[in-house]
């Protein structure tokens, strides 16, 4: 077996399955989940619709580039969304099969393992598909640090010179997961930078960008920032797309990379290899979704909701901050985060996942010590009713 899998940790889930076990929640309490990022607001009819209308194509086998009429639905939603002036879905669009799926794929092919001091350079807390595909690519994970003192973006002009000549991939997470920051225009501009001098690959994923809270802007992207800058080949810059988040679809599995044509091409070539064809009915269901978007406004309109009212309810208790986009919160604990989370599992049956178990510690500081991320998947009602049990539990300690 692949030596390099010894040096996979356990899911955050796993962790907090453990956790959990230890202790018996109430038995006369319901339990409301807010540790995993699994939308629970109702997938739209009509792309349930398009699934059924389409389910005699489990007769034919997909390609791997996919539909025509998807990349092109894909590249017409990049260009209204992101302000770009061009996008070539035959070149510089892949659909896939949800992103984690392709983050992982990408790294294996990107990542230059005949270099033996090869990194894949990640935020911290992060991902964990971004670890696991570094090491199983070949490479070493090297982690940034995402503080409060730093408004939760890694400090970019602190990571030693020897680390970008080594860098061959910097994954990007805006809306970051767990921390909802954003980056701007101008950070992006000093990254694309940055991977022109040194010559790696951004990979920015961005599965969390049309979930924002009414009255804020929508969030910047990679490709829009390489457009205001007239790179039009989005020379070293892809990114990834999901209908998971946008659409409360995590079970279509669907999604997209795009960007760098140079890059996509040989990626492509992997993929067809790797056998990961998206299913035509599920392409079919995915035009669909992508050329709606009354219901991400809908959806949008939810989330609203919910962090204005959690919010409200928490912060007497807690110092909780609206975060900048996604649907997570990232709070400070009073106790340690592992305390909090399994004695608020214990005492109101709510799950919140410990914010260490989405880092690592580097340099003796783990940045997901004493904060936990809640997740506000749940219905409003049940967002509320979590936000007063959680109240009531920190009111007690």
């Amino acid at each position: 077996m692949n030596p390099d899998l010894s040096k996979l940790q356990p899911y955050p889930f796993e962790k907090l399955a453990q956790l959990k076990a230890a202790v018996t929640p109430p038995a006369g309490l319901p339990h409301i989940a807010l540790s995993i990022g699994e939308p629970q607001h109702p997938s739209p009819a009509f792309v349930q619709q398009a699934m059924i209308d389409n389910i005699s194509r489990l007769e034919n086998y997909p390609t791997t580039k996919g539909l025509p009429e998807l990349s092109s639905t894909i590249a017409h939603w990049l260009q209204r969304r992101f302000n770009l002036q061009t996008i070539d879905p035959v070149t510089q669009v892949i659909p896939v099969n949800g992103t984690r799926e392709a983050i992982f794929a990408f790294t294996q092919a990107a990542v230059d393992r005949s270099q033996p001091d090869a990194l894949v350079v990640s935020p911290n807390p992060f991902y964990q598909i971004y670890e696991g595909a570094a090491y199983l690519a070949g490479a070493t994970p090297y982690f940034l640090p995402c503080l409060a003192a730093n408004n939760f973006h890694p400090d970019y002009k602190a990571v030693p010179a020897d680390v970008w000549e080594r860098c061959q991939l910097l994954f990007l997470c805006s809306p970051g997961n767990p921390t909802g920051a954003v980056l701007s225009f101008e950070q992006f501009a000093e990254l694309i930078e940055l991977a022109d001098r040194h010559n790696f690959i951004l990979a920015s994923d961005e599965c969390y960008s049309e979930i924002y809270v009414d009255g804020k802007e929508a969030p910047m992207g990679l490709l829009e920032a390489c457009a205001r800058l007239g790179r039009h080949d989005y020379k070293n810059c892809v990114v990834f797309h999901s209908l998971s988040k946008r659409s409360n679809l995590p079970g279509l599995r669907s999604g997209f990379i795009a960007g760098d044509a140079a890059l996509l091409k040989p990626f492509l070539l992997y993929r067809t290899y790797h056998g990961c064809a998206m299913p035509l009915q599920t392409q079919l269901a995915s035009i669909a979704a992508w050329n709606d978007e009354q219901h991400v406004v809908e959806n949008r309109e939810l989330y609203t909701q919910k962090f204005r009212a959690v919010i409200d309810i928490l912060s007497p208790v807690l110092p909780v901050q609206q975060t900048d986009a996604s649907f997570y919160l990232w709070v400070e604990t009073p106790i340690n985060e592992e305390t909090f989370a399994q004695q608020l599992f214990a005492q109101q049956n709510v799950t919140v996942l410990p914010g260490s178990y989405l880092s690592r510690t580097v340099n003796d500081i783990n940045p997901g010590k004493n904060r936990v991320r809640m997740a506000l998947v749940a219905g409003v009602d049940e967002c509320i009713e979590a936000a007063q049990r959680i109240r009531a539990f920190v009111e007690s300690l």
